[in-house]
């Protein structure tokens, strides 16, 4: 994480949630691309799971940045009430906080029960690599949205 990223974040008294993910799976850079274009105000901020700054956060929450097939949602980073929102949880906040039909539809997810999203994540997550692909190094920001990376 660069030092004008650390700056920014500890300077905001309610940091940007930020967006943990697998850096190398294909559905996970489609899904941070979708983020991307549906977050005009620039709410959110991604950084890898295989990341130190990941590392530091999960373990934080005893949570290990090896479990590649779980997103997390990091809110109030390094505030003393962070927390992280996992799996579907974290589907349903980005969802209801990107605003347009992504809002209503992210609420009508949030109110199916969490066991059932849960598994239908988990389905997904066990053959995103076969469906979706798997690249060797991490998605590169274009230049407007390298600073929404924490980790580049």
């Amino acid at each position: 994480m660069s030092d004008v990223s650390r700056t920014s974040l500890r300077s905001e008294p309610l940091s940007h949630p930020i967006l943990l993910y697998d850096g190398v799976c294909g559905l996970c850079s489609r899904m941070n691309q979708f983020v991307l274009r549906h977050d005009p105000e620039g709410l959110f901020r991604f950084a890898w799971l295989q990341s130190p700054l990941a590392e530091r956060i999960l373990t934080r929450h005893g949570a290990s940045a090896r479990d590649l097939d779980t997103v997390y949602v990091v809110m109030n980073y390094n505030q003393p009430d962070e927390s992280l929102r996992p799996r579907s949880d974290a589907v349903v906040f980005v969802l209801t906080h990107l605003g347009g039909i992504w809002r209503p539809a992210g609420i009508l997810i949030g109110w199916l029960p969490r066991w059932f999203r849960d598994w239908a994540y988990d389905l997904v997550a066990r053959n995103r690599y076969r469906v979706f692909g798997r690249s060797e190094t991490c998605m590169l920001p274009s230049p407007e949205n390298r600073s929404r990376f924490l980790d580049v």
